[in-house]
């Protein structure tokens, strides 16, 4: 699996690593909760710290339930009970009380993948617009709305990310797969603006994505 340890104690976080890795996953390593949530949707399982100094884990957690299915485990002190209980609230699988073993961290871990294994459902529903990532049929209000392999990537990064501005140059790393750092050409700022004003008509709902002049994009089922 690839496993996101989201962990702003370099120690904790370290030794949580090399044990994963000693086991087979890949790790993606973030040390902030809005890191966190701009990489989340690439990993298998979170592993989150409920006691993140940017952003409130039990916050962050409660993104990720919004925005997805990715099971996440999160982790509070022995001493904060509530803490516990609020990220079990806010939509953690499980959650564990520091210190822990790491045998028991891995019993956990199998014990979440095998009870979400069979619930885990392709279809995003978003008001009365559905996409299944699967079949990549998209409906609105039961009626079936043809998209371009491009404008259904688009259009279900933009809505796993319900009125979240996304900026046109994370959507051409994270949905065209343009590298990091090169920068965001006037042909690529076209060629999204293009498959945004598509979707669009063919969805004769400019609401469900707004523009955010001078930044990106925003998904609005409102």
């Amino acid at each position: 699996m690839r496993v996101l340890v989201v962990e702003d104690e370099g120690d904790q976080a370290e030794s949580l690593i090399d044990g994963l890795r000693r086991h087979g996953h890949d790790t993606i390593v973030v040390g902030s909760g809005a890191e966190a949530l701009d990489v989340f949707e690439n990993a298998d399982l979170v592993l989150l710290d409920l006691g993140l100094s940017d952003i409130d884990g039990i916050e962050v957690c409660r993104r990720m339930r919004a925005a997805g299915d990715t099971p996440i485990i999160s982790f509070a002190d022995e001493s904060a009970e509530l803490d516990r209980i609020l990220g079990l609230q806010a939509g953690s699988d499980d959650c564990l009380e520091r210190p822990y073993s790491f045998r028991e961290l891995m019993a956990r871990i199998d014990a979440v993948m095998r009870r979400i294994g069979g619930q885990r459902r392709s279809t995003l529903s978003r008001g009365g617009l559905s996409l299944d990532s699967e079949s990549r049929e998209v409906r609105l209000d039961g009626r079936a709305i043809e998209l371009t392999r491009k404008e259904f990537d688009l259009l279900h990064y933009l809505a796993s990310r319900p009125g979240v501005v996304v900026s046109r140059e994370r959507l051409m790393i994270d949905v065209w797969g343009h590298p990091a750092g090169a920068g965001l050409s006037v042909q690529a700022s076209r060629t999204i603006d293009t498959h945004v004003s598509s979707m669009r008509s063919k969805l004769r709902e400019r609401c469900w994505i707004t523009t955010v002049r001078g930044v990106g994009f925003r998904f609005c089922q409102e």
